[in-house]
Formats: C-alpha cells, structure tokens, sequence
C-alpha cells in the first residue's frame, strides 16, 4: 500500500491488523485516511490472509467518525462521492474473503461505528461507545449505517439510535446485540488474539464459503439463498480440507487444516 501516516497495516502469522492512526483526531476519517484504509484492505485480501482485524490507535477512539470540517461545505454531488467511498469501504469489510473483526476500543460515531457494523465480528472493551450520530448533523447515516443496524438489533431499537442519535456503552451495544462480547480494555488485543488463531485453524476454503452464503441470506430471498447454500456446500466437496476434516473425524483424530 502506499505509504501513510494514518493508517498501518501488519500482518502476522497469516492475520492482518489495520490500524486508524490519528489519536489526536480520535481517528476521525478524512478523505486521505480513507483511501489508505482501502488500500491496506485490498493489500490484506491480495495477502491471503485468514483474518482480518480493524481497530483504533490510542486509548480513546475506535473511529470517532468521518471528517465533519471536510464534510461541511460540500453540495450533493460531492457528498455523494464521499459516500460512494464509505460504502466502497464497509462493503470491502463486509465481502473480505476472511472474517473481519472490529476491535472497539473506545468513540465509535457515525462513520466509525458503520465500519464496526459491516465486520464480521465485534469484540468492544468496556470503554467503547457506540452511536449513530449524524442526525445531529442534519444528515443521516450515509455508509449503510441504515441498512446493517436494524440487522443486528431489533426495529425499534434501530430507529431509535439513528432518530434521536443516542451513544450507548459497550454493555448497552452488547445486550441490543450490536457487539458480540464485552472485555476489559486491558485484555482486548489477548482475546482478538485468541480469536484469529482460533479462526487461522478452522478449513480456509469453508470459512470463506460460509462467510459468503451468510452474506447471500442478506441480499437475495429465501429460495435463492437455500440453493445458493446447495451449490456452496457441495462444491466444497473434493476440497483438501473437506477430505482431511472428515478423514481426522472417521479416524478419531484432530484435524490438520492447511
């Protein structure tokens, strides 16, 4: 990726971790941030990787949210560019060929909190805080932030975040089911860690595929998505890990995925 001041990316051990780095900015996102995060997203997919993590430098912000002083002046064609580029972002994230987590450690705001919400996975500490707070901007969530909510939490709840731009704790995010678990702050890189070696040891090929048919119940009815499943399943058939996987269960063994 090209070289950037506000966001790294190391990979380690087959796991990508991108970094926002702008905690004088609470990791706010502008335009140049944003092109280096996509950036480091295709360079972690051309990678290969089996994981992929997002998080926020610093002890206060994950993503505070996009860049309002650039935002501010622009007419309709220009902010719809600017969400062409957010969406072209979380829908990265949410179609990366490996599990993506989102580690929230901290402000989690309006664009920050949509690219938490287009991760696979959401592991918060017990200081993030969460909310879709564009309407107190006068706009509204503009990088799916009104289409991958009300997936994760129930209608009302949805509508209520997003109307009345309500910030929740990581306890609240967890309990409206918005974060899948809530750790101490201090243990919140041991157990990312724990989940992507758990996630590099399970059979590459069908996590992948069943991140894919996942998405699919998404974006197509229920018909269509069973068939899909159908084609997903069996063409997992033949695979070096399909063979292994079943081989080390018949014989009572552990599994050896590549």
């Amino acid at each position: 990726m090209p070289e950037s001041d506000t966001v790294t990316l190391d990979i380690d051990e087959e796991i990508a971790t991108i970094t926002i780095d702008r905690p004088d900015k609470l990791n706010a996102l502008n335009v140049e941030t944003l092109e280096a995060l996509r950036s480091a997203i295709a360079e972690a997919e051309d990678a290969d990787v089996r994981a992929l993590v997002l998080t926020g430098a610093g002890e206060e912000a994950f993503i505070a949210g996009a860049d309002i002083s650039y935002m501010k002046d622009l007419g309709t064609p220009e902010a719809q560019a600017y969400a062409e580029l957010g969406h072209d972002i979380a829908r990265s994230l949410e179609t990366f060929p490996a599990p993506s987590i989102a580690a929230v450690n901290g402000y989690a705001f309006g664009g920050g909190c949509e690219l938490a919400l287009a991760c696979d996975l959401r592991v918060a500490a017990e200081n993030a805080v969460f909310g879709q707070t564009e309407i107190d901007l006068g706009i509204v969530p503009g990088w799916g932030g009104t289409q991958r909510l009300p997936r994760l939490v129930n209608d009302e709840v949805a509508r209520r975040l997003i109307l009345f731009g309500d910030r929740i704790d990581a306890t609240d995010a967890h309990e409206y089911g918005m974060v899948g678990e809530v750790v101490a702050h201090d243990q919140l890189d041991s157990r990312i860690d724990e989940l992507t070696a758990d996630l590099a040891a399970q059979p590459k090929f069908a996590v992948a595929a069943a991140k894919e048919a996942i998405n699919q119940s998404y974006e197509t009815d229920q018909g269509a998505g069973l068939e899909y499943e159908q084609r997903v399943f069996s063409g997992l058939f033949g695979t070096p890990d399909q063979r292994e996987g079943m081989d080390a269960f018949v014989n009572k063994r552990d599994p050896e995925f590549e």
